[in-house]
């Protein structure tokens, strides 16, 4: 439990993550911005935020500058200067896992064998079969499918990419490499105000020096995920430590990781204990990973609740008795609509589907993190959109793979289409709806965005809701979060316990500091549900997504409440 009297600003913080090709257009580009971004500040700030977090992209061409769609950097001071003035803080997303293909380091990387930062990048000579034929390195996979290596005609070698080609990875094993990271992608924006880092893949930078090929799991393929090789790596605490000495501890910076492939908790502690100073805290992924098949991401597999409460459970506990600290979300850029994957997002269930989310989300310990257009409640794609509607290049890359292997076969097909439909990223990448306007408010391109807009814009928006008032999700977000900093002691701070975690309807769980308590119950079904309230004493109905008809059930006597589809419940004692 923390001491919560010395406590860092960022564990009370609440975190809004902006995708900003899909936040606002400014200009008129179908694109979104830094000014668009800009011209919602208010918004942002009404919402009850402390701090938000701006993804700048993944295909870095030089880190002091800012994508030109996106605006200039001039664009970002202002931002930057904007948030502070209304005391909120701003994070940016730090991708120094790779650079692009276009940035002047890699140019120089690949334009010699014999050039001064050609070991600034990973390159590997090919290797030969029996017949004479020229394979890559390893047999790795890409996360956007096929190889993680490129061969360079100029050169005669292989470069690493664990993603795209066009996003080759860094060698951190080069010293000189890693200062000019620390440099150009670091100190730049912490000079410039800038509050901290979302930094991804945090746990991908020590790959080891073996390159060994990775397990065959699936025969149907040569290229095979190799995560077990190039996550969490040998020398990883040792950069992380290094990134604090000589960078973050002169800063009043938070940095929070991404760091998937790590379901052990301990080996999770060892990246967030406050005492070893290697990051604030962690996205850890069990919940958005939950229905991702096992050998191929976009195979969707049915779950279970107790499976997802078992997550929330392990996530909300391991800190428990250490220094370390927890995050608190269930939606990012690079995942499915939290309502469509974990309740319903049918028409007269959505609502109380995203309130249902809303009050677990803001019960549970850890710093909170929303991500764009959840506060509205936005949802998945439609089913019936076409795999032409769809603009990831994960997303689309895993359709052609499969449809080449398959030879088309359609049973195959429309299993990934199901899939891409539930997980994959471009259900978070719609742009974001503000209103019943062409294009839901987000441009006035003539053109349209960049990208489809959900059909139901019209009825899942900014304006509209701003007008439901509080009955609306929107409000419900502003109450919820607004509740939680009222009684950050024990919603932000207190600890964690689950009551029936085999139960496959219900999630009922408490929190507890000193003498206070709370109890929360949620129904995950669409039929109604009876829940027994933790025998906690003097509990007092406080909250629920049916506030006024469960004031009027809430004189019986007993522990016993009957729940509606997707209703949740909070009570408080000791206050």
């Amino acid at each position: 439990m923390t001491d919560i009297s010395t406590k860092p600003w960022w564990k009370d913080a609440v975190c809004y993550q902006i995708y900003p090709a899909s936040f606002k257009d400014s200009n008129g580009d179908g694109l979104g911005d830094i000014p668009g971004i800009l011209s919602k500040i208010d918004y942002l700030k009404d919402l009850g935020l402390t701090e938000g977090k701006v993804d700048m992209g993944y295909d870095i061409s030089d880190y002091e500058k800012v994508y030109p769609p996106y605006g200039s950097v001039k664009d970002m001071e202002n931002l930057i200067g904007a948030c502070h003035e209304r005391g909120m803080k701003l994070i940016l997303d730090l991708v120094i896992n790779h650079t692009s293909d276009q940035h002047a380091w890699f140019k120089e990387s690949r334009s010699s064998k014999r050039n001064p930062k050609r070991d600034w990048y990973i390159w590997k000579p090919p290797r030969y079969a029996e017949d004479g034929t020229r394979l890559p390195p390893t047999n790795w996979r890409s996360y956007f499918s096929g190889q993680t290596w490129e061969y360079d005609e100029h050169t005669g070698e292989y470069y690493l990419h664990l993603f795209a080609k066009e996003q080759p990875d860094l060698n951190w094993e080069n010293e000189e490499t890693r200062q000019a990271i620390y440099d150009s992608a670091m100190r730049f924006w912490l000079d410039k105000g800038v509050d901290g880092f979302r930094v991804d893949t945090v746990n991908m930078y020590s790959k080891g020096v073996e390159f060994k090929d990775a397990p065959i799991v699936d025969g149907r393929f040569y290229e095979q995920p190799a995560w077990l090789y190039y996550a969490n790596g040998p020398r990883m605490h040792e950069f992380l430590r290094e990134m604090n000495q000589k960078v973050l501890n002169h800063y009043d910076a938070v940095t929070v990781g991404e760091l998937p492939h790590t379901p052990d908790p301990k080996k999770v502690l060892d990246y967030v204990g406050a005492s070893d100073k290697q990051l604030s805290m962690v996205f850890q992924f069990d919940i958005v990973d939950l229905g991702q098949g096992r050998e191929h991401k976009y195979h969707f597999e049915e779950w279970t609740l107790p499976q997802l409460k078992r997550i929330v459970a392990k996530w909300q506990q391991f800190i428990e008795g250490t220094d370390g600290w927890t995050t608190v979300f269930c939606e990012n850029h690079d995942q499915g609509r939290s309502i469509s994957r974990y309740a319903s997002d049918a028409a007269h269930e959505r609502v109380p589907s995203a309130k249902l989310l809303s009050l677990m989300l803001c019960a549970l310990t850890g710093t909170l993190f929303i991500y764009q257009g959840q506060e509205i409640g936005m949802i998945n794609v439609p089913p019936s959109w076409p795999i032409d509607a769809y603009r990831d290049i994960e997303s689309v890359n895993f359709y052609k793979t499969m449809a080449a292997q398959s030879r088309d076969d359609p049973a195959e097909l429309a299993y990934v289409m199901r899939s891409l439909q539930i997980l994959g990223r471009d259900n978070a990448r719609l742009p974001m709806q503000w209103d019943g306007s062409e294009y839901a408010g987000f441009t006035d391109c003539p053109g349209g965005a960049w990208m489809r807009v959900h059909d139901l814009y019209g009825e899942i928006n900014v304006e509209r809701q701003v007008r439901e008032g509080e009955a609306s999700v929107l409000g419900f977000w502003k109450r919820m979060i607004k509740f939680r900093k009222q009684h950050a002691d024990v919603l932000v701070h207190g600890a964690f316990e689950g009551f029936g975690m085999e139960d496959e309807s219900t999630f009922v769980f408490g929190k507890r500091v000193a003498e206070k308590r709370v109890a929360v119950v949620l129904n995950f079904t669409r039929e109604e549900q009876e829940v027994e309230l933790p025998d906690y004493e003097g509990l007092v109905f406080t909250v629920g997504s049916y506030e006024d008809a469960a004031k009027q059930e809430e004189g019986a006597d007993g522990r016993i409440r009957k729940l509606r589809p997707w209703e949740g419940r909070l009570y408080l004692s000791g206050c």
